[in-house]
């Protein structure tokens, strides 16, 4: 090994995302267009690794040129509305076909097994059936799309028990069938937004033949909250195929699918780049509105001391004054909806030590199992290692249980900076707990 140094670095920054994922359900979509320019067998070495790694993914494939294809064998026009392929017999057909010859392609890809690749000994098992419930389209501006539907219902109480057999990977085409034994041709992005949905999936990636999101000037867009991306999506600067994608991500966040990620398939290993590191190479879409979670203001400091007054009350919390806040203020973050603070933490750093104390974190109880007491600490985790912080450290004496879970470990009063450890008071007892960043 030439640069063993650098190889545990990477190690060691890949190390928290390994673990954060395990058990996880993400959901990996592709189109037509990834197979036709033989990208499938290194996607199938990537997905692998995924499923190596404890991570349960349904696969969703597309099939567009492979249809177009089949017409053209058949010397059948395809016909469109509105960009939308409308599904006659004769196109039902060659989409039938064309779905089949892409199951065989992808159990072949994940039946190799390639020595030095993510495939070695693996014995990865597709799994797919009829999953997917579909009702047609209908008549669309006076058009009717015949055969073309929309996804009703995913059977994700039959798909749950398949993902959590090991090596296991549940494949999805874009057919669905209806109680009365129809068979509709479905887009690629409606089955895998809605098998997102219907499975709670933790994550949705679009491997896709587009080139990373840029804005109107021409800068990558790297993320971006779900409002943020109707936003670009109204602005109508985006290339067609890049805007149906969008649409679907948004579809998918507020539908509760925490993130979506547009990655382009061109890169080599692009989905692992994406996933694995911390820029990563596509556009992730979040279902957090990233303007509702945000540093305190002046204004602020009315919410906060409502929202805390009850903790301190109790004892949570360390009693903090009026005019303590207002001189803190801008150590806090606030979750804000309508005007209303629902949540916040303090994020106090000790710069000789490199390490901060969040202090103070709340949320509503009327906002509580929700995910905002994770939210705040992953943006205050954010705030702290843009401050340069490699530690973050809390003193807690009722939740060391819900800090321990996210990655917190028990340290004692010698692990806290100098300054730090002179104020800890002995009557409470915190227990302390850090975490590196």
């Amino acid at each position: 090994m030439e640069n063993p140094t650098q190889f545990v670095q990477w190690l060691r920054s890949v190390a928290p995302y390994i673990h954060a994922f395990g058990g996880k359900t993400f959901v990996v979509a592709f189109p037509g267009e990834l197979v036709a320019a033989g990208a499938l067998p290194v996607l199938a070495q990537d997905l692998s690794l995924l499923v190596g790694l404890g991570i349960r993914v349904v696969l969703v494939h597309g099939s567009r040129p492979q249809v177009a294809e089949q017409l053209a064998l058949r010397n059948v026009e395809g016909r469109f509305h509105n960009g939308v392929r409308i599904t006659d017999t004769a196109a039902m057909e060659c989409a039938k076909e064309a779905a089949g010859e892409l199951r065989l392609d992808i159990e072949a890809a994940f039946s190799q097994g390639l020595p030095n690749t993510p495939m070695s000994n693996a014995e990865i098992s597709i799994v797919s059936g009829n999953f997917v419930l579909a009702r047609p389209l209908g008549v669309i501006d006076g058009v009717d799309h015949e055969l073309t539907g929309v996804t009703r219902r995913i059977a994700a109480d039959k798909i749950h028990p398949i993902l959590q057999t090991e090596d296991n990977i549940v494949l999805l085409s874009p057919l669905g069938f209806s109680p009365t034994g129809e068979v509709f041709n479905l887009t690629m992005e409606d089955v895998a937004v809605s098998a997102a949905i219907a499975l709670r999936a933790d994550k949705l990636i679009f491997i896709t033949e587009t080139p990373l999101m840029s804005d109107i000037a021409g800068a990558e867009i790297r993320e971006l909250s779900s409002h943020q991306a109707e936003a670009v999506l109204q602005a109508h600067f985006l290339p067609p195929d890049a805007a149906f994608y969008l649409q679907h991500a948004i579809k998918a966040c507020h539908s509760g699918v925490d993130r979506v990620h547009v990655v382009p398939y061109e890169m080599d290993g692009s989905a692992l780049l994406e996933l694995f590191t911390h820029d990563g190479v596509g556009t992730m879409i979040s279902h957090e509105n990233l303007e509702s979670l945000r540093q305190a203001s002046i204004e602020d400091v009315g919410g906060i001391i409502k929202l805390i007054e009850p903790l301190e009350a109790d004892g949570t919390l360390v009693k903090r004054g009026r005019e303590l806040i207002e001189r803190e203020i801008e150590q806090f973050s606030v979750i804000e909806h309508d005007g209303v603070i629902f949540g916040c933490a303090a994020l106090y750093p000790f710069p000789e030590s490199k390490m901060a104390e969040m202090a103070c974190l709340t949320v509503s109880s009327e906002a509580q199992a929700q995910g905002d007491g994770e939210r705040i600490l992953k943006h205050m985790e954010n705030r702290a290692r843009a401050a340069g912080m490699t530690k973050l450290f809390v003193l807690t004496t009722r939740t060391s249980h819900w800090f321990k879970k996210r990655g917190f470990m028990p340290a004692t009063v010698d692990d806290l900076p100098k300054d730090r450890a002179h104020m800890y008071n002995w009557q409470r007892r915190s227990q302390i707990l850090i975490k590196t960043l």
